[in-house]
């Protein structure tokens, strides 16, 4: 277990970052559970936000006398307004931050809209044999899934966080929500080469995973797996399919960009406040440096450092998928 933070008396809840687990202090605050992470400055937050259904913080003034009063050592506590009320309604600082989401309540409608290639591109998945539908959460689905997440050490130009993870862990990490879960999954001649798990929260549904073999990648599964969740939603009467952010910091140019975009994503801005409870979580706020990495390296610089990390990482996959099949051949020598 790693807390991160120290704090007496405090319980350890368990977070992911990066794919990683995680053991933070944690404490109940008005119903909610408020975790801590970071190191440096501590950063208080409702744990899952986006996974909370009714309103996560509904009166901050009293949420943070609540949180100041408990035994959590905090420097800055965040909250986001979520939509669909997105008019700053607070005086705490506050910066736009954003989701990627697509009106589910007409199918028909949101169809229509998309580019032509899009429309194609499901098609064609269908024409190519993959077959698209709902699917339990069991241990078929579980080993599906670990095998696609071992496929490729490198994915997106970065090391892919869920590669090397055993069954086990594939399984306890899926299993959360599971009540307000669904699973859609996109199998080949039998075989899973893509899946969607999605959470229901209010009166819209969340992506928490979306992936597929990059083997398949000629039958569109991503496309026809996207087009199979918007049909569930309208089905369901949600409101909007998300699918996590639109833009991430100054990364306004990357495939996975142009892919929400082209199967019919819009940027959907909201509020969200930082309030400072320490002199340090003062500076922290004022020098805004709660923003990511990719936020502060300017767009011009940024891309060509993304491009390198793209290129190590795929050299450096490269030859470890060598030395794998040398060891591999000897071995069956």
């Amino acid at each position: 277990m790693n807390p991160m933070t120290a704090c007496t008396n405090t319980k350890l809840a368990e977070i992911r970052i990066a794919g990683k687990t995680l053991y933070v202090p944690s404490a109940e605050i008005c119903g909610r559970t408020v975790v801590v992470t970071d190191k440096w400055v501590r950063t208080a937050q409702v744990r899952d936000e986006d996974l909370v259904e009714g309103v996560a913080v509904k009166d901050p003034d009293s949420f943070i006398t609540k949180l100041k009063e408990s035994n959590l050592k905090v420097d800055v506590f965040t909250f986001a307004q979520r939509p669909p009320d997105i008019t700053p309604k607070y005086d705490y600082h506050c910066e736009w931050d954003n989701c990627a989401a697509i009106p589910t309540t007409c199918f028909k409608k949101w169809w229509e809209s998309l580019p032509q290639e899009a429309r194609k591109n499901v098609r064609r998945s269908a024409r190519r044999g993959v077959i698209v539908k709902v699917v339990p959460f069991d241990d078929h689905l579980v080993t599906g899934v670990h095998r696609i997440y071992n496929h490729t050490r490198v994915r997106d130009g970065r090391v892919f966080w869920h590669f090397g993870k055993d069954v086990e862990t594939v399984r306890r990490e899926l299993a959360t929500y599971l009540d307000r879960s669904e699973f859609i999954g996109a199998y080949w001649n039998e075989e899973l080469i893509g899946f969607i798990k999605m959470v229901y929260v209010n009166d819209a549904a969340t992506l928490m995973h979306i992936i597929s073999l990059s083997d398949h990648y000629d039958k569109r599964p991503m496309n026809a797996l996207i087009a199979k969740a918007a049909e569930l939603c309208e089905q369901k009467g949600i409101s909007h399919l998300i699918y996590g952010k639109f833009i991430y910091g100054n990364k306004r140019r990357s495939s996975l960009v142009e892919f929400k975009r082209r199967n019919g994503f819009q940027q959907i801005n909201f509020p969200r406040y930082y309030v400072p409870l320490t002199l340090r979580g003062e500076l922290f706020v004022r020098l805004r440096l709660y923003r990511d990495l990719n936020a502060l390296i300017p767009e011009p610089i940024l891309q060509p450092l993304l491009s390198l990390r793209a290129w190590y990482y795929k050299r450096i996959s490269a030859k470890l998928t060598l030395q794998n099949n040398k060891f591999a051949g000897v071995a069956q020598r």
